[in-house]
């Protein structure tokens, strides 16, 4: 009896691990990886980096609820459910002194199994584009990531953990993360002045 008992768990209990696994595999796999863009510190002229992770972020989440700040506040509870935000920007002094390919290896590394597309979009002044990514987990978002590029800044943000897509766009600006501004165009103002 006690074999057909250590047997039956064996059934259950090793696949259920599997499962578990796979799903905790899943979630790593929304963490980018930013290494291809190490040398473009020397390039550029500023240089953001924000880890937030692990007990730092632990720390975030208690501290910004108890703050009396309706902001603050609503940022603790934005990242209540996340496990990191990971912050690149490097702005040039020039424009074009920044490999495009290096950005590309980011935006490829999207196209891997488990991340969608939800928005793109491309502007022609300063050659901007901007992508959103986000991944799940069964129904569960556990990864969004934002690339943006234009001809003299590269911004990543890549958000793991369960988050939306409003709320990461209320945390624009907030905590280094890049303010998301779309440049359009307004009434008839391509019109050549006589």
């Amino acid at each position: 009896m006690k074999s057909f008992i250590n047997h039956s768990l064996r059934l259950v209990v090793l696949p259920a691990l599997f499962m578990l696994a796979a799903i905790s595999v899943n979630a790593q796999d929304a963490r980018l990886r930013f290494e291809r863009l190490n040398n473009l510190e020397t390039k550029a002229q500023d240089v953001v980096e924000v880890n937030i992770d692990g007990k730092l972020l632990d720390m975030a989440k208690r501290v910004m609820v108890k703050v009396n700040d309706a902001e603050a506040k609503k940022v603790g509870e934005a990242i209540s459910g996340l496990k990191g935000i990971y912050v690149r920007v490097f702005n040039f002094e020039k424009e074009n002194e920044y490999n495009v390919a290096d950005v590309d290896d980011i935006r490829a590394q999207l196209q891997s199994p488990g991340w969608e597309k939800l928005a793109n979009v491309r502007s022609r002044k300063n050659n901007q584009k901007i992508d959103v990514y986000t991944m799940f987990t069964g129904d569960m978002m556990s990864g969004v990531a934002v690339v943006i590029s234009d001809s003299k800044t590269i911004a990543l943000v890549n958000v793991i953990g369960s988050i939306d897509i409003d709320t990461l766009v209320e945390m624009s600006g907030k905590l280094n993360i890049p303010k998301i501004d779309i440049e359009t165009r307004k009434g008839n103002s391509d019109k050549p002045k006589d």
